[in-house]
């Protein structure tokens, strides 16, 4: 009997802590896909300024090197320009649930559709930078989020499963 009493406080403790464990790893990938959204803006740039390949391939070939759920945004926004206008198909990639980013975090992106594939280079070219530098500061957002918060999601996640524990003996 005290035997099965240890097996279940252990996985009460235990559960409790993975899931403060997964709370604060939602903070670290919102860093992790900001930055990657920022590296695709500037092969986005960097295409469209010198190759002058059409949208839905320069986004294909994002796709292809950036192997995450920022490449799956790329992907679906590539396919999903074949029946929608470019801006149309952004806003709807960037609405998928497949990524840990904010409301805002979303918003900032989807400004960039505002000028996509209805300008001259020149103008999605400044898009796409005016796009980057609200990135950057999303970008330092979220790491003092994440500073703030991941430990103390881990740490909680451990007390409320001790705390727990604690009760039920």
């Amino acid at each position: 009997m005290l035997g099965l009493k240890i097996v279940i406080y252990t996985c009460i403790f235990l559960a409790s802590s993975t899931i403060g464990i997964l709370i604060s790893k939602k903070y670290e990938e919102r860093v992790k896909q900001l930055k990657e959204f920022k590296n695709a803006l500037s092969m986005f740039k960097a295409k469209i300024k010198f190759t002058y390949e059409p949208i839905p391939e320069i986004f294909e070939e994002i796709s292809k090197q950036i192997n995450s759920n920022t490449g799956k945004i790329f992907k679906l926004a590539s396919c999903n320009m074949e029946v929608l206008t470019a801006g149309d198909a952004w806003n709807m990639a960037v609405d998928t649930d497949i990524l840990s980013i904010s409301k805002e975090d979303k918003n900032i992106l989807k400004n960039l559709s505002k000028l996509l594939g209805q300008t001259d280079v020149d103008g999605q070219i400044n898009q796409i930078e005016l796009t980057s530098n609200f990135l950057d500061e999303q970008i330092e957002k979220a790491e003092k989020e994440k500073l703030k918060s991941e430990k103390l999601y881990r740490t909680l996640g451990m007390v409320v499963g001790l705390g727990i524990v604690i009760i039920l003996m």
